[in-house]
């Protein structure tokens, strides 16, 4: 099938290039130029493992191919993915002005023959048949400037299309992994048409073509309307969210009983009606999702009179959980003016090199207020040699020297790099052997046993 997708920033790019590796014809729209001259030249500008090397075959395969030009991918696409960003405003609702203006775009493009319109973006409740109007009205200023000029109008009656609400879920760091193993897939709409046509274009995932898994069943699709698969998206991630804020809480919990919470975490996530996943006590979630989606979630709700109590609690418990790796830095070391603390990764997570909303800038903001020195190691924010617009901290070039006289290290990424460790020499090289482990990642019996303090959350 042929596919537009518009828009290639995390989701949109990983949605092109796997769209493109499954056997489609895929043309990825941008209007940034220069991002667009680095992707027709095989890099790609995000860094998720494998996505480089399926971006690379695809375009070698002549299935993926890149464009400024709007027209030349509405023009081409049967399928047209709208898969801009919408980032927070200060007000907690969802900027959507990228969407609005893509919209328009596409109903200024339209022509005659039937198109899909898809909502990827992580938009409003409501949003399809926001884009449905602006879509229109693209088409209608389109119809009246061709008329004024004098040219042969195509009827709006021959302009046809549905708009689709198909959300993501994928995790960064795993997101080719989660397109090609997905646990399910979302359709809201109104048209028959349109979810036969999406329903074909997913077959193969459907049928775990290609993954991991092919004993597997079938992927179930799950059809909606377009509020409801806007809402799953939404309550899925303010969910997962709540469930970690849950845990954070039982944590500090456990530090003022004696308690530990990784046994306590274990214990309850056998129970098959809660699960393992997402009870790693730790400082909390970040990213360009959960926070994202859950002020939308809540911003939303208060637009129709209601008060999110549960997800107003999770945020707040998120907010304090990021600096209680300073009041541990405080019990241990008492004053930190003039302590040296050493930074172990920077991204919101391993195996992204995405700083939005991380833990580790509120905790660098917070040690330079209260006048320590701060160093970091992340695997790429210091491989990379670009900062990400952080201030107040020394990027290192590897952990070994990040831990050259420091007053302590504080764990704030869980890549696995740093199960490796050298920690009998890092011991010696620093003035006071601590570690405050903030993802409960590291072994304990392995730091101790290297001469270092360890301190855990909730442990």
């Amino acid at each position: 099938m042929r596919v537009c997708v518009i828009g290639t920033g995390y989701v949109g790019l990983v949605t092109g290039v796997c769209l493109a590796h499954i056997g489609h014809d895929v043309i990825c729209i941008d209007n940034n130029e220069e991002k667009v001259k680095l992707m027709k030249q095989g890099q790609s500008p995000i860094y998720e493992p494998g996505l480089s090397d399926l971006m690379i075959s695809s375009m070698e395969s002549g299935r993926l191919h890149f464009s400024t030009d709007l027209g030349a991918g509405v023009n081409h696409g049967e399928v047209l993915f709208i898969a801009v960003g919408t980032p927070p405003l200060p007000t907690g609702e969802s900027d959507t002005r990228y969407v609005e203006a893509v919209a328009k775009g596409i109903g200024a493009n339209l022509r005659d023959g039937y198109k899909v319109i898809v909502n990827k973006s992580t938009v409003p409740i409501g949003s399809g048949d926001w884009v449905r109007m602006i879509v229109l009205d693209g088409i209608k200023e389109r119809l009246a400037v061709s008329q004024g000029e004098g040219f042969t109008m195509v009827e709006e009656a021959d302009v046809s299309f549905d708009v689709v609400s198909n959300p993501e879920f994928l995790r960064e760091g795993s997101a080719v992994y989660d397109t090609f193993n997905p646990d399910r897939i979302v359709l809201g709409g109104n048209s028959d048409k349109a979810i036969a046509l999406m329903s074909k274009l997913y077959q193969p995932l459907v049928n775990r073509e290609f993954s991991t898994d092919k004993s597997l069943p079938p992927v179930p699709i799950v059809v909606t309307d377009l509020s409801s698969a806007e809402m799953i998206k939404y309550a899925a991630n303010a969910f997962l969210a709540t469930k970690i804020s849950f845990i954070n809480e039982v944590a500090n919990i456990c530090d003022r009983m004696g308690a530990d919470v990784t046994q306590v975490a274990r214990g309850i996530g056998l129970d098959s009606r809660i699960g393992t996943k997402f009870l790693q006590a730790g400082i909390g979630w970040g990213g360009s999702c959960f926070p994202k989606d859950v002020s939308a979630l809540i911003h939303t709700a208060s637009d129709y009179g209601y008060t999110t109590e549960l997800l107003n609690a999770a945020v707040s418990v998120n907010k304090r959980q990021r600096v209680m790796v300073i009041d541990k830095l405080q019990q241990e070391l008492k004053i930190l003016k003039g302590k040296v603390i050493g930074l172990l990764g920077l991204t919101f997570k391993p195996d992204t090199d995405d700083m939005r909303d991380a833990p580790a800038l509120n905790i660098i903001e917070e040690l330079n207020r209260l006048g320590a020195k701060v160093k970091a190691y992340d695997p790429i924010v210091s491989q990379s040699g670009l900062s990400h617009g952080l201030s107040g901290v020394m990027i290192e070039s590897d952990a070994e020297r990040l831990a050259d006289d420091c007053d302590a290290l504080v764990l704030v990424t869980d890549w696995q790099e740093f199960l490796k460790l050298d920690l009998v020499k890092m011991s010696k090289s620093m003035k006071y052997p601590l570690i405050i482990d903030g993802r409960n990642f590291l072994d304990k019996s392995a730091i101790e046993n290297a001469g270092i303090r360890y301190v855990g959350m909730g442990r």
